[in-house]
């Protein structure tokens, strides 16, 4: 079974406690692959301009991502610069250029168009609508956004809600959208917006599962070397979607599991800057983090 996975392939540049890197191999879609890749093969949908390093192409295609659909357009691709201080839960922006994501059109193989599994990563709702759209009969739809498309794109972001049947957001994120402040009435009010599932992720506070008759948080992994949260959300997302794929199967124990996992590949993410870690990640690894994990939960 295959995942497609749209969303941002981009250059960022990011300064930390730890120091400072320009340029990486980032974006949402990218860190998100490279997660969900242990598990499932991995169909990449985004764009990058005639500046991006064809090194970095030949960097997801050797980890087996499936770049049919990655396209390669005039222009500069999406870049983000930002800065993590103090306990670095918080990135602030310094600046953002959108290049060719500004006219991004997704465009997928027949193959893909079969496909059953989506996750369309943080993205403009339009352009994850209108890959949606293309999709004959999806059996698993997640999505992913952010506080910028939910304060300029609400009415479509809300459209594309009714769609999926997973909706992944960080606290902030959950909070701005649904107007409450308790993340368990945050997450009863976007369940009403439309999808089955809600994932509200807390950072070093771990994750709140809720659906109808289904509701609990789990912890995150504790981390003792933290060097660039960045990424490690859309890390987490990929594990957890890249295992659903893999075992087709949606239960409470399959969603612990699968939780289990983005929380685990999440916490090496942020042992390095950008993809550093999660490049040499092995899944011998993350069985050994994730067994230390489950034992301390009883999972």
């Amino acid at each position: 079974m295959s995942l497609v996975v749209l969303g941002t392939v981009a250059l960022d540049t990011v300064k930390t406690p730890r120091g400072k890197r320009r340029n990486m191999l980032g974006g949402s879609a990218a860190h998100l692959a490279m997660a969900a890749r242990f598990f499932t093969p991995v169909n990449l949908v985004a764009v990058v301009g005639k500046d991006f390093p064809l090194s970095h192409i030949d960097f997801l295609r050797r980890k087996g991502l499936i770049l049919t659909s990655l396209k390669k357009e005039s222009g500069r691709t999406f870049r983000w610069e930002g800065e993590y201080k103090g306990d670095m839960n918080a990135a602030l922006t310094l600046n953002t250029e959108l290049g060719v994501l500004s006219a991004f059109h997704p465009e997928l193989s027949d193959e893909e168009k079969r496909m059953k599994y989506i996750f369309l990563a943080n993205l403009d709702p339009d352009i994850q609508s209108r890959l949606l759209d293309s999709i004959h009969s999806p059996k698993l739809v997640a999505l992913d956004s952010m506080n910028y498309w939910i304060r300029h794109k609400r009415r479509p972001l809300l459209g594309l809600l009714k769609r999926v049947d997973i909706f992944v957001a960080n606290d902030a994120e959950a909070r701005e959208l649904s107007g409450k402040h308790s993340l368990l009435d945050a997450a009863r009010k976007l369940r009403r917006f439309g999808p089955k599932m809600i994932l509200i992720k807390k950072g070093e506070h771990g994750v709140l599962f809720y659906a109808d008759n289904l509701c609990f948080s789990l912890p995150a992994y504790p981390v003792t070397k933290l060097v660039d949260p960045t990424g490690a959300g859309d890390s987490f997302a990929g594990g957890f979607i890249g295992y659903l794929t893999k075992v087709k199967t949606i239960n409470k124990q399959a969603i612990k599991k699968a939780i289990a996992y983005g929380t685990v590949i999440a916490s090496f993410n942020v042992e390095g800057f950008g993809l550093e870690r999660t490049a040499e990640l092995t899944f011998k690894e993350i069985g050994a983090r994730l067994k230390s994990y489950r034992r301390n939960l009883s999972l």
